[in-house]
């Protein structure tokens, strides 16, 4: 079984979704990434930047599966809505620990959760491709690797 940690190297991943299998408990699931083989040219107005390569769903690779046992909060937001913060500190590269956040500020000041009640508690980022996710937990991840069902990945 992985841990969250072990994801901390992990880079370029889609968000493909998330449930609720049972009344505050949060189950995503995450895909990883493998950059195209075919070159593509990048045209942007009259300016030629060359070869791309495209970032697509490895299809090949089982799906991540991140399980909280609960939570205090989730956000999930548009990529091209954010920006870079420097107020933010966090350990990781795609999938964080954040030990200062802006989402940590929010929840200290929407919600009553304290380091008493639930107990201390943690922000879990995931900067995805498209995506990124934010969890406040006092409960720890369980990650496990499943396989997709094609369906899934379409």
């Amino acid at each position: 079984m992985l841990k969250y940690n072990d994801l901390i190297e992990l880079k370029d991943v889609f968000f493909l979704g998330l449930t609720e299998p049972e009344v505050n408990v949060l189950r995503l699931y995450f895909s990883r990434s493998k950059m195209s083989d075919t070159p593509e040219p990048l045209i942007v107005g009259e300016k030629d930047f060359g070869d791309s390569y495209s970032i697509n769903m490895d299809k090949n690779s089982p799906l991540i599966q991140i399980d909280f046992d609960t939570y205090i909060a989730y956000s999930i937001r548009n990529e091209s809505f954010t920006s870079w913060d420097d107020y933010e500190e966090f350990e990781g590269k795609i999938f964080r620990i954040y030990k200062k956040s802006r989402y940590l500020d929010f929840i200290s000041v929407g919600t009553y959760a304290t380091e008493d009640f639930p107990g201390p508690f943690k922000h879990y980022g995931i900067s995805c491709l498209d995506h990124i996710v934010d969890i406040v937990s006092a409960s720890e991840p369980v990650v496990t690797e499943v396989v997709a069902d094609q369906s899934t990945l379409s």
